[in-house]
This record gives structure tokens, C-alpha cells and sequence, in this order.
């Protein structure tokens, strides 16, 4: 199943306290990988474009992937590979089961109290699906009052539609379910990232379309403990130099056709 943009789901208190529980005098994480010349990589593998399991090979694939390749590759390192549930995957970042995490975590305010991050390497937009034969026009959320909307569980966009009064939403655990209803008109629109939605119409044959896009851009970048200024340099080198020679661009080309590594001007 490909899972919904699941991007803002709650930081426990214990994992608060785990992650600032660190020995005074650690050494550098850049340290560490260095010395083990790999870099632990987490990601959900059932989140395509982004990252998941190519049914041909069997191995990893995606826009996060090759993204995890060129950053490790630029620090000198082979990267290494974990997946886990996304409901799981911030837990284990703080629990020290490995070192970044690129799976288009969403950058807030309330997860850098909590990790440090690298720049931002994808931007996009929350972005409409409704059913191809909906006259309505439905231009904000605030469009959908009276209406149903299906929205990922956990996810960013749950919380924005929750704020809107009015809104009857749905949460799915999964995107198959929710185009599904959708189509069969028990809701009557679904809220996703404009990324994964151009994903999800492409692969689809359900009688469904594209909406308008609502909200602020997001941004998408790599997490990973506090208390790691050398590593956190190394990262955001990596990017700047993957941007500054145009192969993170190529890598945005090759799974979306357009360089979502920068703002949408």
C-alpha cells in the first residue's frame, strides 16, 4: 500500500528526554560514521515516488534514495540502508537505532526543539484530489465547510483541516483507501502533497483529479541528534554541493520532471 504524506505526528515526552539525555563530552557524530564508513540511513520504503521497493529488483529506489546516495557518497561514506514505520521512525532516531533520517520529514518548530536539521531538500504544497466529474470549485480549505475530506492519519494535513471549522475529516492509514472512498463519493475531496498526488493520479484509473493546491509550501529535510555541529556541516555541504553542480536538480528531474530542491517561484 502507498502510505499518505504522514509528517506531523506527535514527539512523545520520553523521546524528548532521550534526546537530551546526551553525555556531555560525546564525541561528534561525523566521528562515529567516519569510523565505521557507513551511514545509517532510516527510511519507510513503501512511500513511492520518495522511497520504496522497486517490485523489479527488489531494492530501494526513489527520490530520497538516490538524495541519501549523493549526501553520503559527498561525506565519503556508503550508506546503509533501514526501514522502518513512519509512526516508529522518529522514536528510533532518538533512540540512537541510526543516524538520518530522509523520508520527506517535514521541517517545524516543534521537531527542532527536538533534533537538528539539515537545509531544506524538497519543497512542495498541500494540493486537492476530487472526483472528475465534481462541478464544485473548490479553491481553500475553508471551501470545504459542510463538505468530507480524507486526509492522512497522523498527518500535517489532518491537523490543517481539523483547523478549519466545519470540516467533516476522515483519516485513512493508507492513499489507496482514501482515492477509493473518494471515488465512490463517501467523502468529497482528499488533501495530499502536490508531489505525491502527481504521483497518485499517474498510477491511478479511478475517476479522480487534481484540485487546486491550498496552504504554504513545506519543507522536507534530514534529522538527526543535537549536539552534532561537524556532522551537521558535513550534511548541509553535501547539499550545498549537490546543488551547486546541478545533481540534486537531476535527481529532482529524473522522479518529477521539475526541481523541486528549490522554492516554486
Amino acid at each position: 500500500m502507498i502510505p499518505t504524506r504522514r509528517r506531523a505526528l506527535l514527539l512523545p515526552a520520553i523521546l524528548i528526554a532521550a534526546t537530551l539525555a546526551l553525555p556531555a563530552h560525546a564525541a561528534d557524530l561525523l566521528d562515529t560514521v567516519k569510523a565505521r564508513g557507513t551511514l545509517r540511513i532510516a527510511m519507510e520504503g513503501t512511500y513511492p515516488p520518495f522511497n520504496f521497493k522497486d517490485p523489479k529488483t527488489g531494492q530501494l529506489a526513489g527520490y530520497d534514495v538516490d538524495v541519501a546516495r549523493l549526501v553520503a557518497s559527498r561525506m565519503g561514506l556508503k550508506p546503509e540502508f533501514i526501514t522502518t514505520e513512519w509512526s516508529a521512525i522518529l522514536a528510533g532516531l532518538g533512540a540512537g537505532k541510526y543516524d538520518a533520517i530522509v523520508s520527506q520529514v517535514g521541517l517545524t518548530a516543534k521537531r527542532q526543539e527536538v533534533f537538528d536539521f539539515s537545509e531544506p531538500y524538497t519543497y512542495s504544497n498541500p494540493q486537492l484530489i476530487v472526483r472528475k466529474n465534481d462541478k464544485a470549485n473548490y479553491a481553500s480549505l475553508a471551501d470545504l465547510k459542510g463538505k468530507k475530506l480524507g486526509v492522512g492519519q497522523g498527518s500535517v494535513y489532518e491537523q490543517q483541516a481539523k483547523a478549519v471549522p466545519g470540516i467533516e475529516v476522515k483519516s485513512y492509514p493508507a492513499a489507496p483507501e482514501n482515492l477509493q472512498d473518494l471515488a465512490v463519493g463517501r467523502i468529497d475531496a482528499a488533501l495530499n502533497d502536490s508531489l505525491m498526488v502527481a504521483y497518485l493520479l499517474s498510477n491511478s484509473k479511478l475517476p479522480i483529479k487534481a484540485g487546486a493546491r491550498v496552504g504554504q509550501a513545506e519543507r522536507m529535510a534530514i534529522p538527526f541528534k543535537k549536539g552534532n555541529p561537524q556532522f551537521k556541516a558535513a550534511v548541509n555541504k553535501a547539499l550545498q554541493e549537490a546543488t551547486a553542480d546541478g545533481s540534486l536538480k537531476q535527481v529532482s528531474m529524473k522522479w518529477f520532471g521539475s526541481d523541486v530542491s528549490r522554492p516554486a517561484k
